[in-house]
């Protein structure tokens, strides 16, 4: 086999893995560790809204509420979050549910850690977090 064989070869391995890669970049689990990065990691409200619906949107705009005036920005000392996915549930092919253990971090005061058992649906082809709570 020629040198320029198998280097087409490979490209044409290397972008199926890309278009494999690519095509889950909308799928439940990915919007989920969208919205945990958003709402926990960069506790960055507003970002979140858009990846939420429902019961889930409701509770961001509660947060938000709750938290007005109080301005968190790259000055606000934040606390370092890792997270990983414990469980997850593909109810159909248009809910799944994901419980994830986070740890979180913060300086001169500790680490714990929580689960988060979060909802997501499909509707109109987009998946969205239709639930999220926070737990021991």
């Amino acid at each position: 086999m020629s040198a320029r064989v198998r280097s087409l070869g490979l490209a044409a391995l290397a972008s199926a893995v890309l278009l494999a890669c690519h095509a889950d970049a909308d799928g439940a689990l990915a919007v989920t560790e969208r919205f945990i990065d958003a709402h926990y990691v960069r506790i960055d409200l507003e970002a979140a809204v858009p990846l939420c619906t429902g019961l889930a949107l409701q509770k961001l705009h509660d947060e938000q509420r709750l938290t007005q005036g109080q301005q968190i920005d790259e000055s606000t000392r934040k606390p370092t979050v890792r997270y990983r996915l414990l469980d997850k549930k593909e109810e159909d092919g248009d809910h799944a549910t994901f419980v994830f253990e986070g740890t979180i971090q913060v300086e001169d005061a500790g680490r714990f850690t929580r689960k988060w058992l979060i909802s997501a649906r499909r509707s109109d082809e987009a998946w969205t977090v239709s639930n999220f709570e926070e737990f021991d």
